[in-house]
């Protein structure tokens, strides 16, 4: 019985992780969780703890408020925030902001 010894390149940690997330279907929720952050720095702590529910479907991110005047607020600003959620998450994944 001989043993076949693994032969096998050093790669970076990067592409390690990467290849795990696509192998095991994980960039969605990676993706998920790099939005949230990203709107929590992008809108700041005091806004994002009136935000129920983050959600992004295709290119349009739903976000649910709790409170009417801040949703009225924000409205006003969309496309601000859009570029700075882009800026963070180093795309332009996001092309549409729908508030609720």
């Amino acid at each position: 019985m001989s043993k076949k010894k693994r032969s096998f390149e050093p790669q970076p940690i990067n592409a390690v992780l990467q290849q795990i997330t696509e192998q095991r279907n994980l960039a969605k929720g990676l993706n998920q969780l790099k939005i949230k952050q990203a709107w929590e720095e992008t809108v700041g702590v005091n806004v994002s703890q009136y935000t129920q529910e983050i959600s992004l479907r295709g290119k349009t991110l739903y976000i649910q408020l709790t409170s009417a005047p801040l949703r009225e607020e924000l409205s006003y600003g969309k496309e601000k925030i859009l570029k700075h959620l882009n800026d963070a998450l180093g795309s332009d994944e996001i092309q549409k902001i729908v508030l609720r």
